[in-house]
């Protein structure tokens, strides 16, 4: 345990990313939202689900390239290009690297809203993911 706790440390000080889990993302999330309104009552996956399969300001749903069932391989839109699973029950991957959930965001957020995502949605979106098996 201690040689865990000094690898870990010494790949905190080099800079080297250190894995997370998606309910890690999700309770930095929720600490985020409840920093932002002390009234703050949780996240959603119904709401995460309608966000998921609604169109938004740009015409297109997060389904349009993950499709309805995001533990399914997607296609983007435009590019064709294939999407692993979004859904982490699928894709252990997905949602263990703050870096890349971040880039993830604003990605998708843009591409999909036309804008950046709230707070709200981010943690809806990721709580109706977890939902999904």
């Amino acid at each position: 345990m201690k040689k865990l706790l000094i690898a870990l440390s010494l790949a905190g000080l080099c800079g080297l990313a250190v894995a997370e889990t998606p309910q890690q993302i999700l309770s930095g999330l929720q600490a985020e939202a409840k920093q932002a309104d002390p009234s703050f009552a949780g996240f959603s996956a119904d709401r995460g689900k309608e966000f998921y399969n609604t169109k938004h300001g740009k015409e297109w749903a997060c389904a349009s390239c993950h499709t309805t069932d995001p533990t399914k391989e997607g296609k983007h839109a435009a590019t064709g290009r294939a999407i692993k699973p979004i859904a982490p029950s699928a894709n252990a991957e997905r949602f263990t690297d703050p870096e890349k959930v971040a880039r993830l965001y604003k990605r998708m957020c843009g591409e999909v809203l036309g804008r950046e995502c709230t707070v709200q949605e981010k943690g809806d979106f990721l709580t109706y993911l977890l939902s999904v098996k």
